[in-house]
């Protein structure tokens, strides 16, 4: 505790530069790629790495599972490097000045290392530190950001390296994993509020892209509503106000772990779901309290602590109910306090649109996911996901009109963020950055350096109130 007490006065020092709040409007990227590799961005680093590249990535080492499992001596040291060089200093500045003003950072559960079945689950180790530090570095600039459980436990969707765990054996929609995703969040909540590095989180979302179709998704809609409930309950520990709920238990500690455990031991307002999954977050947090030398989990009263700038409760953020199809849980019904909802939109996966420019424009000038999504309470939506890559070789020219009209069409919503912040540029990644990077979009000129601003309002002119596809 001495050691803790000791960084107390360092950590007071790192008062918020910019308290975390929702922007008016949304003017993001994501960080991709960096805490959740994903080898198709990164192709030349991957390799190096000693990864692979397979057309069926569950078929070869193309993902933090089976990497981890061929390099189990290694992968601690060779992540670190990964971390290191992949968001720095230098593209924090470079969002910065590009007027970027919130980012979405992919995560995987197993940043919480407690949480992962060593004997049957395998990951890189340390990557809490690096969300630290890169929050930290987001805050100083004055970036406001996003926690995305990007890659829940069990896996969400089948043979997708974006979920960590390249299979098909899905079993994120289980009692035991819906838990360890509680946890997670309970504890990613704590350090949102407590931790002063982690004080530009305004949202924590519950889960990126689960399967679309609502039949394969059983049990999701009571997660969706114990997510919200877990996230109050640590807010109300706190003293913050939370609409419509009051705490139930007399608190007569600073100590926020002690707290909890008071709580969960003794409230009668969450269920055992929810109170079991504090109890469980208490020995993680009391851990990371001394890893990451922060002493205001054990005196919550210290000034420090972002929470004591704000007051305000983290946005609970999820996709949005017309993500899936065959009658979906709506996330709406779990709201408690402020909530916003997420969708992503890939026209170069196809079914959007036919593979053609006018096609393209036609679609997006006409888009109506921002009513279709309000008319069903799930407001206010950002677009969480988009990119410039087409079905089609896209000339420069167009790729000019695709950007101006896809921020236009996501603007009238809550706003957007952009895949990715960057990927590779190599000989083996080709042109990916092209249509795939916000940063070489930029040098390109396909993004305006104002991102409120496009290079032509009126592009949608010719397109707008016909066929949409």
């Amino acid at each position: 505790m001495r050691s803790l007490l000791a960084v107390g006065i360092l950590a007071a020092s790192r008062l918020l530069q910019a308290s975390a709040a929702v922007p008016d409007k949304i003017y993001g990227v994501n960080l991709g790629s960096w805490l959740v590799l994903e080898p198709w961005m990164l192709p030349a680093e991957w390799a190096a790495m000693g990864g692979q590249s397979c057309n069926t990535c569950s078929d070869c080492i193309a993902s933090e599972f089976a990497f981890t499992q061929a390099y189990p001596k290694t992968v601690d040291s060779i992540f670190e490097k990964h971390w290191s060089t992949w968001f720095t200093q230098d593209d924090v500045n470079q969002l910065r000045d590009a007027g970027i003003n919130t980012v979405r950072i992919p995560l995987g559960y197993w940043i919480i290392e407690r949480l992962v079945d060593r004997n049957t689950e395998f990951y890189p180790r340390g990557g809490i530190r690096h969300l630290q530090k890169g929050l930290q570095m987001l805050k100083n600039a004055g970036i406001q950001a996003i926690l995305d459980h990007h890659a829940p436990p069990g896996v969400q969707t089948p043979e997708q390296s974006f979920t960590g765990h390249c299979t098909t054996d899905v079993q994120f929609y289980t009692e035991y994993n819906f838990h360890r995703a509680l946890v997670w969040t309970a504890t990613m909540t704590a350090l949102s509020h407590l931790d002063p590095s982690f004080g530009s989180v305004f949202a924590i979302e519950a889960v990126n892209e689960p399967i679309m179709d609502a039949n394969q998704t059983p049990g999701y809609g009571d997660f969706q509503k114990n997510f919200v409930e877990v996230i109050r309950a640590v807010e109300l520990i706190l003293g913050i106000p939370v609409p419509g709920r009051s705490l139930d238990v007399q608190l007569h500690t600073a100590n926020f772990t002690s707290a909890l455990s008071a709580t969960a031991s003794t409230t009668k307002l969450f269920n055992k779901e929810v109170t079991s999954a504090l109890a469980e977050a208490v020995p993680i947090l009391v851990e990371l309290g001394f890893e990451l030398s922060i002493p205001t989990i054990f005196n919550f009263n210290m000034a420090a602590a972002p929470f004591h700038n704000t007051r305000e409760p983290l946005v609970t953020n999820f996709m949005d109910i017309n993500w899936q199809f065959n009658n979906p849980s709506n996330p709406a019904d779990a709201q408690i306090g402020p909530q916003g909802y997420d969708n992503h939109l890939y026209y170069s996966f196809g079914g959007v649109a036919d593979a053609n420019p006018d096609a393209y424009l036609t679609s997006i000038c006409n888009l109506q996911r921002v009513e279709n999504d309000a008319a069903l309470g799930d407001s206010p939506l950002w677009f969480g996901e988009w990119g410039l890559p087409t079905q089609f070789d896209a000339t420069d020219d167009f790729l000019f009109k695709w950007a101006d009209a896809q921020k236009l069409a996501y603007s009238k919503g809550k706003g957007w963020i952009f895949w990715n912040f960057k990927v590779e540029i190599s000989d083996e990644a080709g042109d990916l950055a092209r249509q795939w990077s916000y940063l070489e979009g930029l040098k390109r000129g396909f993004f305006t350096k104002d991102p409120s601003q496009v290079h032509d309002p009126n592009v949608c002119a010719l397109y707008v109130n016909t066929t949409s596809a």
